[in-house]
């Protein structure tokens, strides 16, 4: 273990919650960077091409999201089993575990290339995608999804890094492929005239340069998770691990993701103003959500390490800790952005009929994700334990069955009006934090020893 203390971090003991805002910290700022890729896209797209444009790059969000967040579901499971190891001190395991992921994460890279270049056309006009838009949004996520392994080995190896503690190195690669990204997007749009396939470009050339880096600093790592080429190879059982707990984060994620096509044909309808005010609204609220989806990773880590060394009760106490800082933090950037809406709005585009309708969406929905705060981390939390299903199943049935219910009935015998269809996520998200509470409450009742969960990984 003496290499490992660099970098990596033993989280099985020590203060709790300076360990987990000390891990999560840099990884919200990393999360922040990397939003910004996407973002950066927007901003140019919308202040300097046209209003079409930044609507077909807000109608492109959710089909990217789809194969993106499948592949995250891998990196979850691969996370868990390799905090696992770390926390058990199965250093053996570890390394295999490492190269079977990466291995994986190659084979899998060239999958989603294909498939995502392929779905495009379908998924657009699943979207009821406008005319006026059809054209740039095809364009763009053509080119995105052909460099889309960029992303997914980036995040992959990030991911690896994060098992054993270590959330800061990522985060200077995103600080600099995020500057890349942005002197890029000014330098295709603005000096090349290149317009949307310029902003695509400049995204997954950044892309590109961080996947390199993270796979130099695995590589010539001297560290316990040291990546080496000559072992790479895919372990069958490792392997069935990881997707054992991996494929129900990813099951959920897509097809909450699909569903959110659904709920973008449902917007496109009102036509390219409400769209582009939507996309703003979405790329906001990606930004509240960051302190939650960083501090449900910590959770995630923290409690898969304590796990993996027998400590069920400091587990929980790291999972309520996670969730103050989430619903603390969530709350004040709630707050701020209601205040602000129209300036942040305004950032994407000065049209008048977007930012209305970005205010709208905003002001609608912003106080709710409080109730998501206690859907991600409690999510990650039992993910951490290797039970993966549960919150699949509930996060499936409230973001997935009842949200398209809900827009349903809503839409033909109640009012067909943005703010209702908007207000879809919130329904889903306050249904969601119920059941997951119970869930929780039954599962501590009946929780069965973390030696048996580890059997069930080693």
């Amino acid at each position: 273990m003496s290499s490992a203390k660099s970098t990596a971090r033993d989280m099985t003991s020590g203060p709790i919650l300076k360990q987990l805002v000390a891990f999560a910290l840099p990884l919200m700022l990393g999360n922040v960077f990397q939003m910004l890729y996407n973002t950066v896209d927007s901003v140019i797209v919308g202040n300097f091409v046209s209003k079409q444009a930044l609507a077909a790059i807000g109608s492109t969000t959710v089909i990217v999201n789809m194969l993106v967040f499948f592949f995250n579901g891998f990196s979850i499971g691969a996370a868990v089993v390799i905090g696992r190891y770390f926390g058990a001190r199965n250093m053996e395991k570890l390394h295999v575990a490492v190269e079977t992921t990466m291995a994986a994460t190659f084979v899998l890279s060239l999958f989603f290339t294909l498939i995502g270049v392929a779905l495009v056309k379908p998924m657009l006009l699943i979207m009821r995608t406008p005319e006026d838009v059809f054209a740039d949004a095809t364009l763009y996520l053509r080119i995105y999804f052909g460099g889309i392994s960029g992303l997914l080995i980036y995040n992959m190896g990030s991911g690896i890094l994060r098992a054993v503690g270590d959330s800061t190195r990522p985060l200077y690669f995103l600080v600099f492929t995020s500057i890349l990204n942005i002197i890029l997007d000014l330098f295709f749009v603005l000096v090349l005239k290149s317009g949307i396939a310029g902003a695509a470009i400049a995204t997954i050339l950044s892309q590109f340069v961080s996947a390199a880096l993270i796979l130099i600093l695995l590589t010539r790592s001297k560290d316990i998770y040291r990546l080496s080429w000559k072992e790479l190879r895919i372990d069958f059982s490792v392997l069935g691990s990881i997707f054992s707990v991996g494929m129900p984060a990813a099951i959920q994620s897509v097809l909450t993701a699909f569903s959110n096509i659904f709920v973008q044909g449902y917007i496109n309808v009102f036509g390219s103003d409400v769209m582009a005010g939507w996309s703003t609204y979405n790329k906001l609220d990606q930004f509240i959500m960051l302190p939650m989806q960083s501090m449900a990773l910590a959770a995630t880590t923290f409690v898969s390490q304590n796990t993996g060394a027998g400590n069920d009760r400091r587990s929980d106490r790291g999972t309520v800790a996670a969730l103050g800082v989430s619903v603390g933090i969530t709350g004040v950037i709630a707050a701020l952005l209601y205040i602000f809406a129209p300036a942040s709005v305004r950032l994407f585009s000065p049209d008048e009929a977007v930012i209305r309708y970005g205010v709208l969406f905003i002001r609608t929905n912003v106080f709710f994700l409080l109730f998501n705060c206690v859907n991600h981390v409690l999510a990650a939390a039992l993910r951490g334990r290797g039970d993966s299903r549960g919150p699949m199943i509930i996060m499936l049935s409230t973001f997935v069955v009842l949200r398209q219910i809900y827009l349903f009935v809503v839409t033909r015998y109640i009012a067909n009006t943005p703010r209702i269809v908007g207000f879809g996520y919130p329904v889903g998200w306050m249904a969601c934090c119920a059941l997951e509470l119970a869930y929780v409450y039954c599962m501590r009742r009946r929780r069965p020893a973390s030696a048996a969960v580890r059997n069930n990984i080693e």
